[in-house]
Parts: C-alpha cells; sequence; structure tokens
C-alpha cells in the first residue's frame, strides 16, 4: 500500500463489485478525492480505523454482509464522516436506518461520480424534492414490507422468516430479486 496522500480529502469507498471500484476510484481521484478501497466489510473496518476518512461511499449489500453495519462503525469512529450509502437494492427501510445510523445521504445505483460527490457535501435536507403522484405498486409494496421485517430482526432472515409466516427459502429468493423501481 502507499502512503496516503495528505493533501487530498480521504474516501473509504466499500463495496463488492471490484470493477465498479475500479472505475468510481479513477472517478474519485480525478475529482481530487484519496480513494481507498475495500471489497468486504472487515476489510473497510481495518482501513477506516487505521486511516480515519473524512468521507466514505458504502454498498448496503457487500457480499451477503450488510453496509449498514460499516456505516455504524464508521461514525463511532468520528461522526464527523460523511458517508454516502449507495445501493441497487433501494427501500424506504434500509434508507431510513442508514441515515439514523449517521449516513447523510443515500443513492440508488446507477449514481456517477458526480451525484455521489454533490451527496457527499450535501449536509441539509431538500424540501423541494417532488413527491410522486403514483402510489407505490403491490410488489414494490411487498419489497419494502419484507426489507422492514427484515430491519425489525437486525437482518435474520430466519427470523423474519417465521415472522412473516413464510419458508426461509422463499424469503431468501425475494430478497436476491431487485426490487421493482416504483
Amino acid at each position: 500500500m502507499t502512503t496516503p496522500d495528505t493533501d487530498k480529502p480521504r474516501l473509504l469507498l466499500v463495496d463488492d463489485d471490484e470493477t465498479f471500484c475500479k472505475v468510481l476510484k479513477s472517478a474519485l481521484e480525478k475529482r481530487n478525492y484519496e480513494v481507498l478501497v475495500a471489497n468486504e466489510v472487515k476489510t473497510g473496518i481495518s482501513l477506516a480505523e487505521r486511516y480515519l476518512p473524512e468521507y466514505a461511499v458504502i454498498d448496503l449489500r457487500i457480499g451477503h454482509e450488510s453496509g449498514l453495519e460499516l456505516v455504524k462503525k464508521l461514525i463511532s469512529l468520528d461522526d464527523n464522516t460523511s458517508c454516502v450509502m449507495l445501493t441497487g437494492f433501494a427501500s424506504i427501510a434500509t434508507a431510513v436506518e442508514a441515515i439514523k445510523l449517521g449516513a447523510t445521504h443515500y443513492l440508488t445505483k446507477p449514481a456517477n461520480a458526480d451525484e455521489i460527490v454533490n451527496a457527499l457535501h450535501k449536509n441539509e435536507g431538500d424540501s423541494s424534492v417532488l413527491i410522486s403522484e403514483n402510489p407505490l405498486s403491490v410488489k414494490r409494496l411487498e419489497w419494502e414490507h419484507l426489507q422492514k421485517v427484515l430491519m425489525q430482526h437486525d437482518g435474520n432472515i430466519s427470523a423474519a422468516a417465521r415472522a412473516l409466516n413464510m419458508h426461509r427459502r422463499t424469503l431468501q429468493r425475494k430478497l436476491d430479486k431487485r426490487p421493482v423501481r416504483e
């Protein structure tokens, strides 16, 4: 590992998609960030403890682990760390939990480097955000409900399946599918 460049703000990028990390790292370095990359939660925690990054971009689902744990750890190390939760599996429940744990923003994939940098520096809410006129679809409502119950059971799929009165494998299969947009 090279010696960190102290003139640039340090950013921790944690995502299990190595190609995505490589592309995003390059884009963020062009925007004058020193980027530390991890592809698993354990490595991300180790880098965070060693380098105390000012910024972090954390994937919600890192392998079979939750990026929410990493957000919690980063904020416990330094509550001034600006964390953006990035996910292809967005839900209201995970967005609420990410913000409660200290994330400053929650973005859905695909998000480009400019959107991520803007989110890292956005410290206040935006009351002008448009409110959708269309209700969520039944499939999306199901996804949201599954996520909520899963969060209530601390990510334990077996406990959530029991609470939902469904087989664990059925719940796992539903959670592995990408959610519908609306």
